[in-house]
């Protein structure tokens, strides 16, 4: 049922998740100067379930109804435009490009022991960073990095369709909603988002860009627990 999976935004409520998609909390994890998902806790599977979206339940990541409660107000405000439409920066290398729209969730994939991707990118014609800067870029979970080659290509780590209830015990804050292979995301006036291997949405309630992640976790010191 895979090809079945999508997400429909409940307006002012939950994210309804329908199709069977494996759900797994992962854990934000140095390693070095970088960072890799651990396994965290088991969560119970479903063929659909409801995701918390205001940030007040009290069975996260699951909705339980708390948006009603707390008159939650889940006006997205995020653009409906297509990544390359919504870029604002391109850096060019000499073996890569890389494309940013500034859409950050603040998982700090883009670093890596031998350095940013910006830092990579600029030297990616050393073979070595060449293959680190297509890992950082590609494991970016709000999808706000992307890596192409000189023809054109783009480079994509290829996810099956899931969900990660990210944590992130190093800044002592739970973490977005990290949706990966291709799962279709559906506005609550039902018109759809462009389908991208790589989004992180807000789990918070306090995102500028709703429904995606803009790292107002961080701020708001959210702990789903």
């Amino acid at each position: 049922m895979a090809n079945q999976a999508k997400i429909v935004i409940v307006r002012n409520g939950p994210y309804q998740v329908t199709g069977n998609v494996a759900i797994s909390e992962k854990i934000i994890t140095p390693n070095g100067r970088q960072y890799e998902l651990k396994e965290g806790q088991p969560l119970p599977q479903a063929e659909s379930y409801a995701l918390c979206r205001c940030g007040k339940t009290k069975t996260p990541p699951f909705c339980d109804g708390s948006h009603l409660h707390t008159h939650f107000d889940g006006e997205e405000t995020a653009s409906k435009a297509n990544y390359l439409d919504r870029l604002v920066d391109v850096q060019q290398g000499p073996e890569l490009d890389l494309l940013d729209d500034g859409r950050c969730a603040f998982a700090r994939f883009c670093h890596r022991n031998t350095g940013s991707v910006w830092e990579l990118i600029a030297n990616s014609d050393d073979p070595a960073l060449k293959k680190e800067a297509m890992i950082a870029a590609s494991e970016c979970p709000s999808g706000r990095l992307v890596a192409f080659d000189k023809e054109g290509n783009q480079i994509e780590k290829e996810y099956a369709p899931a969900i990660f209830i990210l944590q992130d015990p190093q800044k002592k804050v739970s973490g977005p909603i990290a949706v990966v292979g291709r799962i279709p995301i559906e506005s609550a006036n039902g018109v759809p988002y462009e389908v991208r291997n790589r989004v992180a949405l807000c789990r918070c309630g306090e995102s500028s860009i709703s429904p995606f992640c803009d790292a107002s976790h961080i701020n708001a010191e959210y702990k789903d627990k």
